[in-house]
């Protein structure tokens, strides 16, 4: 039986093998041919050596959760032959170095073994060990494109992008795909009854991963200063705002930088930098992961109180301490909602791919300077590092930055007196100055004990006056986060879902499959916090609310019930927080597991 355009195939090998171009090389492929395709990239903490495997998924559907069995799988790593062998589904097939024979032992009656001698075709090919170790891996994506029907113009007219300027590197490409392609022409049937035909559903979208998306957000946003400490998974993040940077915050006259950015030496003097930037006015934002935040909690409080804008963008990896930095996970929820010391509670945004990355970076610098708070883009390594099929980004060129409340020099000189923090519209939020605009602008504060005319104190009923004032001001925010994505079942229901960022594509893949079931699930996906009215009603609405997150102690769950002040009995906890993307098979099996023990 055949799959045309829906099946997923997996491709092992060893860290630092160079396999990542070969892969690459397929996905774009794919993508050229306009088929729905998305990438995983499952690897180790280290640079060279250890296990690494790359997940690619077609569909037709555009679905692009990460499957649980895999239709084809590429071993080219005998280390993890057999973990590769048991995660073939039955009826599958298995391409592998024939160079040296394959362990009998390891071997699944149904499961159909394609043996292509890669090692012994390039040895022959070419010279340098080097170079026969990277054209093995373009090999292997000339074999595949025979096997699942890859275009060879499509591949031929990538290597030519690629390697335009540099003939020596085209041509050992192109003679390694042909190499791999003609041999499993010859040797096998092709192509197998999984493989691709063009489509045209791809033309609106783009491949990108959700770090590069977000830098691109930030420059798009009016961000000039950024300050990290490098940390898996973020530092992309930074790579990629540099690159913008360099192409758009360049004066094209005098080819000076406008823009800043500064590694520190910590994560603490990585949020202070920014701290001051944004206090003297520009955009600034730091890109870190769980550890980093940990790290920086005293001067975020230092920001929430002293109501100096920040953004911080938190890639989370699976923890605690480092954990496993190159796994996923949504274990920073409750830390980044209520962060640092004493009363504080934060703006939170939470992206589910690459596009909402974009979008909610722009987001994060108009909350943070019309609320003068530190705000949170909550994203994933899963969502950061991989690889996205999203439609094409797209920005208004009318869309100008909200500075909030930030008083002019005209503005300063017709004023009688300034009080940073007195509140004098009723909202919470106070006015602000720039450092130099006007005289009358100026003030002095601390970080700690100050009156809403800014001056010093230590008395109680000040101090709680300013501090309710705050609280009041961030949960105004309620109503300025995007709005939560909402979805209802076709036929009415008592039960619903609700899930936070990258879980998104898991959840909307498994709703539609069991409806298919007769199991009805209104769907919400909450995409900022603090939350608005209409989460609660959501789950005010329901008799039961299905909670989707990738984390051991059910954070969301802990957010929602402290926050809409429902019992615990309204809720059943779906989770997997074992490093991997969540599949629709997780949320499908608990939520499947909670309903028959219900009944």
């Amino acid at each position: 039986m055949s799959q045309i355009n829906d099946f997923a195939f997996k491709i092992a090998t060893a860290n630092g093998s160079g396999s990542a171009s070969a892969n690459g090389l397929i996905m774009q492929a794919i993508f050229r041919m306009g088929v729905p395709v998305t990438g995983k990239n499952v690897f180790p903490s280290n640079i060279q050596g250890l296990p690494t495997w790359y997940e690619i998924r077609v569909s037709k559907d555009g679905y692009t959760a990460r499957t649980a069995t895999f239709d084809l799988m590429v071993a080219l790593n005998p280390a993890t032959y057999e973990k590769d062998v048991a995660e073939v589904r039955s009826g599958g097939w298995l391409l592998f170095d024939s160079s040296w024979p394959f362990d009998d032992r390891l071997k699944r009656p149904d499961v159909t073994y394609l043996g292509v001698p890669l090692a012994q075709m390039c040895t022959a090919a070419f010279k340098g060990v080097r170079e026969r170790i990277l054209m093995k891996n373009i090999a292997y994506a000339g074999a595949l494109a025979a096997l699942i029907g890859m275009d060879t113009d499509v591949i031929r007219e990538l290597t030519r992008e690629k390697f335009s300027k540099k003939k020596a590197l085209l041509d050992s490409n192109e003679e390694a795909i042909a190499i791999g392609y003609d041999y499993a022409k010859k040797a096998f049937d092709c192509p197998l009854p999984v493989h691709l035909e063009p489509m045209d559903a791809t033309k609106d979208s783009i491949l990108i991963d959700g770090n590069t998306a977000a830098g691109l957000g930030c420059v798009f946003a009016g961000a000039t200063v950024g300050a990290w400490y490098p940390i898996t998974p973020s530092t992309s993040l930074m790579e990629g705002f540099k690159s913008f940077c360099q192409k758009f915050r360049r004066d094209p006259e005098t080819k000076k930088n406008r823009y800043a950015i500064i590694q520190a030496e910590d994560e603490l003097a990585a949020i202070g930098m920014v701290i001051g930037a944004s206090w003297a006015g520009a955009r600034a934002f730091t890109p870190t992961s769980g550890p980093g935040i940990s790290l920086m909690t005293e001067f975020i409080g230092l920001a929430y109180y002293a109501e100096v804008p920040a953004v911080i963008f938190d890639v989370q990896r699976a923890g605690p301490s480092t954990g496993m930095p190159t796994r996923t996970q949504q274990c920073d929820l409750l830390l980044c909602a209520y962060a640092s010391h004493g009363d504080t509670r934060h703006i939170c945004l939470y992206p589910s791919d690459p596009r909402e990355a974009f979008e909610l970076a722009g987001k994060a610098f108009d909350l943070a300077e019309r609320f003068q708070t530190p705000v949170f883009v909550l994203s994933d390594l899963d969502i950061g590092m991989n690889d996205w099929m999203v439609p094409r980004l797209t920005w208004d060129d009318a869309y100008r930055p909200d500075r909030g409340k930030v008083l002019s020099a005209a503005e300063l000189g017709q004023a009688t007196t300034f009080h940073r923090y007195r509140d004098v519209d009723g909202d919470g939020i106070p006015q602000r100055t720039l450092p130099g605009v006007h005289p009358k602008g100026a003030y002095f504060t601390r970080g700690s004990g100050h009156n809403e005319f800014g001056g010093y104190t230590e008395d109680a009923d000040e101090y709680q006056k300013v501090i309710d004032r705050v609280a009041r001001k961030v949960q105004g925010a309620a109503n300025a986060v995007p709005a939560p994505v909402t979805r209802k079942a076709a036929t009415a229901t008592t039960m619903g879902l609700i899930t936070v960022g990258g879980c998104h594509a898991a959840c909307m893949e498994a709703i539609d499959e069991m409806a298919k079931d007769g199991v009805a699930l209104d769907y919400l996906r909450v995409r900022g916090f603090p939350f608005g009215d209409e989460v609660r009603s959501f789950v005010e609405r329901h008799e039961v609310v299905f909670v989707v997150e990738q984390n051991r102690d059910a954070q969301l769950r802990s957010l929602l019930m402290l926050e809409t002040g429902q019992a615990i009995g309204r809720f059943e906890s779906v989770r997997d927080y074992g490093g991997f993307p969540m599949s629709a098979h997780h949320v499908i099996s608990g939520v499947k597991a909670k309903l028959e023990k219900a009944a």
